[in-house]
């Protein structure tokens, strides 16, 4: 499974951008997507998944962004609104089969990043 994350850009805070994981690849449209980041100097850390079940928000996130898949093509989508200073980072798409999981260990597949810059 291939992933191509696009979307990313400079935007002032309060701002909103929308990010795409394009997924390609034998059976990439059974795989689950979820959204990591990693700012300069930090680990990198969950942010949103979901399956056909659950959805997951890191709390930092909850309210502002949110994770929607389009299943036809098959791309997931992480909407992000009212952007802060602190949600400057690499934002990464990662596929796994099965369940959507915040752990980042059990994805399997990842695609390179995005940046997404907030400025004040």
């Amino acid at each position: 499974v291939q992933l191509q994350a696009s979307g990313g850009g400079l935007v002032q805070a309060g701002g909103s951008l929308r990010l795409s994981c394009s997924a390609s690849g034998r059976s990439s449209s059974s795989h689950i997507m979820g959204w990591f980041r990693q700012a300069p100097g930090k680990e990198r850390e969950f942010v949103a998944a979901r399956d056909a079940y659950n959805v997951y928000y890191a709390d930092s996130v909850k309210g502002r962004f949110t994770i929607s898949r389009d299943n036809v093509k098959p791309v997931t989508y992480l909407q992000m609104n009212n952007l802060k200073v602190e949600d400057t980072a690499v934002y990464e798409c990662a596929a796994r089969r099965g369940s959507a999981v915040t752990d980042m260990q059990l994805y399997t597949y990842w695609g390179q990043g995005t940046q997404v810059t907030v400025s004040s």
